[in-house]
């Protein structure tokens, strides 16, 4: 290719951009990145898993930040390739991970994605980061898939790059407004006063109005605060009832969750008939183990998740690795839903790369493949998944959300349990949402 300079024409929506204008925008950089790609004859990755070479990838997170540190997740990616090796390889190839420490900042985000181009890669795998504004543009020029993210920026709902395996916190506040609309009176959210925050009440209240219960009490909170006595205070005169039935107070704070409840516990004694509520990602069993087990602020209440609980067999594989390869590593814990989410992406990978069969593995072939190709059956953790730019959900914003599946759990005894059996599917909710 002569007289022609490659340049980057477009990026995709940052996750903080209104959702309402996502769709019409995703689609313009589809055909942006697909022309780019194409025109520049950029093939990312195009020695990776052909001939002897080993497939390699990297899976990135906040490993040692104060804020939503997920070791775990680059653990258990590093114990999957022992174990996938130790066991033939992928299609006849070794699996080489490479994983990046995130740092939970843009400029972090920014250095892992540069490195994954770097190294030709020919995927990023189960990995977490806030920052898509600053990791999505590398990957997106070198055409590299992100299989797997955390679900927690709407760039992942939306780039043509992207391979999302759960439905993020769309799906998990739409599934708990719908619980909620049933058993309790007023209900309270406490979200971050950010604009990543102001997109979380019409999800909660879709669920809500799915159930022809009122609107959700709207409480702001900084996210970065060391306690949260006031906030907790107000969020539970809101939710105060006489009415008979319990008030709810869903506190959406992220890592932040914890410190939140913390406060909480402490004021909620003049608020008997006030309970907790929450989403998972925000809370998991060991932060209920921290917070006092059945003793803490967590007893009865409700959290919806995307996957089975950890006791459910359907984990058995995922905890066969962990056995084999990383038994004493106490990074990895298999009730942490970002273990969860990397071993369900790179079950997703390899069901590509088995896929191809003789062919090259490449960053091309694997979106080909995962494009066309592939419906992934993940043994029931989660609905068969297979992604096309045009989904169902792509009318509110979100044209990559294949599972808008949720868990509905609740803390018994201290322990997270299954409150209902099954999956419910939170699809019709989301579309009658108000996101604009």
């Amino acid at each position: 290719m002569t007289g022609r300079r490659c340049t980057r024409s477009t990026s995709l929506p940052p996750s903080t951009r209104p959702v309402s204008r996502a769709t019409a925008r995703a689609a313009g950089a589809a055909l942006a990145i697909a022309s780019f790609v194409a025109g520049c004859g950029i093939i990312p990755g195009a020695t990776g898993g052909s001939g002897d070479d080993p497939i390699k990838v990297m899976t990135w997170a906040p490993m040692d930040s104060d804020v939503d540190s997920k070791p775990g997740m680059p653990a258990f990616a590093q114990a999957y390739e022992r174990w996938i090796n130790a066991h033939g390889g992928m299609n006849g190839h070794r699996l080489k991970v490479l994983v990046c420490d995130e740092h939970n900042d843009s400029v972090g985000a920014a250095k892992c994605a540069r490195l994954a181009v770097q190294e030709h890669v020919v995927a990023v795998v189960g990995s977490y980061s806030q920052y898509a504004d600053s990791f999505f543009p590398p990957l997106e020029g070198a055409g590299i898939p992100y299989i797997g993210g955390y679900g927690i920026t709407t760039a992942e709902f939306t780039s043509p790059l992207s391979y999302p395996v759960n439905g993020g916190q769309p799906t998990l506040l739409a599934g708990l407004g719908r619980k909620l609309a049933a058993g309790c009176g007023p209900v309270t959210l406490v979200r971050p006063d950010s604009i990543a925050g102001d997109e979380l009440p019409p999800l909660l209240d879709s669920g809500l109005k799915a159930g022809r219960h009122a609107e959700a009490g709207d409480q702001r909170a900084a996210e970065d605060a060391t306690e949260y006595s006031a906030q907790s205070k107000k969020a539970l005169e809101q939710a105060g009832t006489e009415s008979g039935k319990e008030g709810c107070v869903v506190p959406a704070l992220g890592d932040r969750t914890s410190t939140f409840m913390d406060s909480f516990r402490r004021v909620r004694a003049d608020y008997p008939d006030v309970r907790a509520a929450t989403v998972l990602g925000s809370v998991d069993q060991t932060v209920i183990d921290a917070s006092g087990g059945k003793s803490g602020p967590y007893e009865g209440a409700y959290i919806t998740g995307w996957y089975p609980v950890a006791g459910d067999p359907r984990w058995d594989g995922m905890k066969k690795v962990i056995k084999e390869q990383a038994f004493l590593d106490q990074r990895i814990d298999p009730a942490d839903a970002g273990v969860q989410t990397t071993y369900i992406a790179y079950s997703v990978f390899k069901r590509a790369v088995d896929r191809l069969g003789d062919r090259d593995v490449t960053a091309v072939s694997v979106r080909q493949t995962l494009d066309k190709d592939v419906t992934v059956d993940t043994g029931g953790l989660t609905p068969p998944l297979h992604w096309e730019f045009a989904a169902k959900l792509a009318a509110v914003g979100f044209p990559r959300l294949v599972n808008a599946n949720v868990t509905l759990q609740v803390v018994r005894e201290g322990r997270l349990v299954a409150a209902e059996k099954g999956f419910v599917d939170v699809t019709r909710t989301l579309l009658d949402a108000d996101l604009n």
